[in-house]
């Protein structure tokens, strides 16, 4: 049986499904001050906000699922382990610009820690295996560009 932490997380998955995409019951799962913390990209989200990253990973794959593999509940804590997974048939803007859909099969490692309290999400921290996600998507490191700027710094 599901304890309430559970149930709260299961929900918030369910409502970002790219069949489902219930942003509004996404953002409704959250304590009034509750965030949403995207550790990777060192970006959090309240409020209205919330449901942002749903929202872009719906644009960017829009058969977005959340394979989940282990929960692990302890307490009113909830930890789990999963795959986003999806077709890369949107666009993936950049700050340089919008990289084009190839329809590439997305399988994005990811871990999420969800803190509930009095049965709402207090704070949701995802950690998206972004390294993978960019290569998925065919977006590859500009090593050279990196080397020709320390060595100009460096001078």
């Amino acid at each position: 049986m599901a304890t309430e932490a559970e149930a709260v997380v299961r929900a918030a998955y369910r409502a970002a499904e790219g069949s489902v995409l219930d942003i509004q019951g996404f953002r409704d799962l959250f304590a009034e001050d509750g965030v949403f913390n995207n550790i990777v990209a060192g970006e959090s989200y309240r409020g209205e906000h919330l449901g942002d990253p749903a929202v872009y990973m719906a644009k960017l794959a829009p058969d977005i699922h959340r394979e989940l593999h282990r929960f692990h509940v302890m307490g009113d804590t909830v930890a789990v382990e999963l795959t986003i997974q999806g077709s890369f048939t949107g666009l993936f803007e950049t700050p340089v610009g919008v990289v084009e859909p190839t329809g590439a099969k997305l399988a994005i490692p990811t871990a999420d820690f969800w803190y509930i309290e009095n049965g709402k999400v207090k704070e949701f921290n995802c950690y998206v295996g972004l390294s993978v996600m960019l290569a998925q998507l065919g977006v590859q490191p500009d090593f050279a560009a990196a080397v020709a700027a320390s060595t100009a710094a460096a001078s």
